[in-house]
């Protein structure tokens, strides 16, 4: 039972920890150890990236719409550290992790069953196709990816020390900024994506992309509880279209279906990249040049994503602002 406290939610890292975690610091994860634990979350990222290339195959004229409809359950979510926040204390870490997954199992037996292949797949078909890269439009849009994926979610795993260290906010109000940044973004997920549909994939990405790079900016001078609540709800907003919009802009630089999930694939794995480096980057930015570096290597990061997505859409249509890319 020792071992349970060990993975308190309080003490996980990369979510609040400032200094850089060790395995001896955190002793072994219960229950099979740091590979067991490597082997879940794989396995949620490979049915995960497979549920929005099944999506495309189902829509063309409203292919963004539909996407950024399937994308609002990462927003629906924020009840996951509710539970947690709730149940822990109750019955622990171990049946409090039992119930999210007996949660996530009711809901994948409900849609699992709807989820055909509707596109036969190739009989060969490459798993890496280097070829694509020397599409401009395809290289841009991935290096937007990259860099979105590094710098977007920055603010969800440091808002909550931000807002107790600087803003002073109450811990109840903090814990709940994750939870007010995902619900920010139920919207971010269905307008941009609704409207997507007429402007282009790629002039919506670029739009939002532009305004969340301003406000990664404008997080440097927020120093109150007002103005951290104000930021969380606009950032989670203008932030969706990063999840939400990655897979129709695929899509729309692919020249048949039959290279949508091989695309989609090399895409998905720039955003793996740079999620896993950016956050942690950001962490040492910040124990050597405090919260203002930390913010301004988010800002840069969405401001690098906007010019690649700007690229994308200049190497695509070229300078005719009207085109719907």
């Amino acid at each position: 039972m020792a071992q349970e406290k060990v993975y308190e939610a309080e003490k996980t890292p990369s979510t609040v920890e400032l200094d850089v975690c060790k395995s001896d610091e955190l002793g072994e994860p219960p229950n099979g150890g740091f590979q067991a634990w490597a082997q879940v979350l794989a396995a949620f990222s490979i049915f995960l990236n497979t549920c929005v290339v099944m999506v495309s195959q189902y829509f063309t004229t409203k292919l963004a719409f539909a996407t950024g409809i399937a994308s609002t359950g990462s927003s629906l979510a924020i009840i996951y550290p509710v539970i947690i926040n709730q149940l822990q204390p109750q019955i622990g870490f171990g049946w409090t992790v039992r119930t999210i997954a007996f949660i996530m199992l009711g809901t994948s037996v409900i849609t699992l069953p709807f989820m055909r292949q509707r596109i036969p797949a190739p009989a060969v078909r490459k798993p890496f196709d280097l070829a694509a890269f020397k599409e401009r439009p395809y290289l841009f849009a991935n290096f937007g990816v990259f860099f979105g994926f590094m710098g977007i979610y920055i603010p969800f795993f440091y808002s909550e020390i931000y807002a107790k260290s600087v803003c002073k906010a109450s811990d109840n109000i903090a814990f709940y900024l994750l939870a007010i940044i995902n619900g920010g973004s139920v919207l971010g997920l269905l307008v941009p994506n609704f409207l997507a549909d007429r402007t282009g994939p790629l002039n919506m990405q670029i739009v939002f992309g532009l305004v969340a790079a301003i406000l990664a900016f404008c997080w440097i001078s927020i120093r109150n509880t007002g103005g951290i609540i104000a930021f969380a709800i606009l950032y989670g907003f203008f932030s969706g279209t990063f999840v939400s919009l990655a897979g129709p802009i695929m899509v729309s630089l692919s020249p048949n279906y039959a290279t949508v999930g091989t695309r989609m694939g090399m895409a998905l794995g720039s955003s793996g990249v740079g999620l896993l480096i950016g956050s942690p980057i950001a962490g040492a930015i910040l124990r050597n040049h405090g919260w203002s570096g930390l913010q301004a290597w988010c800002g840069a990061l969405l401001t690098l994503s906007y010019l690649s997505m700007l690229s994308a859409r200049l190497a695509k249509v070229g300078y005719s602002w009207n085109a719907v890319a």
